[in-house]
Order: C-alpha cells, then sequence, then structure tokens
C-alpha cells in the first residue's frame, strides 16, 4: 500500500481527516489505476489477461498490486467462477462506475493540452 493510502486510511480511522480531494486521490493514485478503471469503464467486464493485454507494460505483479487495491478500496469488483481451470472477471462496482466521467474529462484534458506540453528540456 503505497504512502498516500495508508495516511489518508489512518485518519479517516482515526476521524482526522479533512480533505475530500485527497481521498480521491488516495484510490486512484498510482501509475495503472486511471487507466484500468478507465478500461474497465469503456470495455466493461474483463479478464486479468485481457486487461494485461490492454497494458502491455505493466507487469504482472503491479497489475495485481493496482487491481487488489482498487477492489480493496471498493471500485472494482473481483468474481471468481468455481470452474476448472478457474475464470477471474473484473468490473467496475457503482462507486467505480461514479469515476468514470472524471476519467473521461481527464482523458479529454489530455487529449485538448498534450500539444501545450512542454516537450522539450529547458537547459
Amino acid at each position: 500500500m503505497d504512502d498516500l493510502r495508508s495516511e489518508i486510511k489512518r485518519e479517516i480511522e482515526d476521524g482526522e481527516f479533512n480533505c475530500e480531494k485527497e481521498l480521491t486521490l488516495s484510490i486512484i493514485s498510482g501509475k495503472w489505476k486511471i487507466i484500468i478503471i478507465y478500461y474497465l469503464g469503456t470495455e466493461g467486464t474483463l479478464r486479468f489477461s485481457e486487461i494485461k493485454r490492454l497494458l502491455p507494460k505493466i507487469t504482472h505483479k503491479v497489475l495485481t498490486t493496482q487491481i487488489r487495491e482498487l477492489e480493496e478500496d471498493g471500485i472494482v469488483h473481483r468474481k471468481v467462477f468455481p470452474e476448472v481451470p478457474s475464470r477471474v472477471e473484473y468490473s467496475l462496482t457503482n462507486l467505480g462506475e461514479s469515476l468514470i466521467p472524471i476519467v473521461l474529462m481527464m482523458d479529454e484534458w489530455g487529449k485538448k493540452n498534450i500539444k501545450l506540453y512542454p516537450i522539450t528540456k529547458h537547459v
């Protein structure tokens, strides 16, 4: 669990929490979480291998960790089918689906402003 998630969880448990923006960031922070949420929101229910295929640069371990954290935070639902070999599917919960408008706005903002991003390094 990263530091921000740990800190926010501790603050909530201790009754010291006071910034909703920090809560949102603690849930979606992580290099891949927003992208995982995006694909589950736009593609629908996916298996682990399908998510991995959509994110070829992510390692198996990191994908597992990111999905577990999203599951712990109530964003992703994990459904295990009782068959051999076992089949596991991931989908967004209602709480996860409520993030889709935010994720889509972030996508639009990025598309619109990537041209303005300073690509060259200042020496």
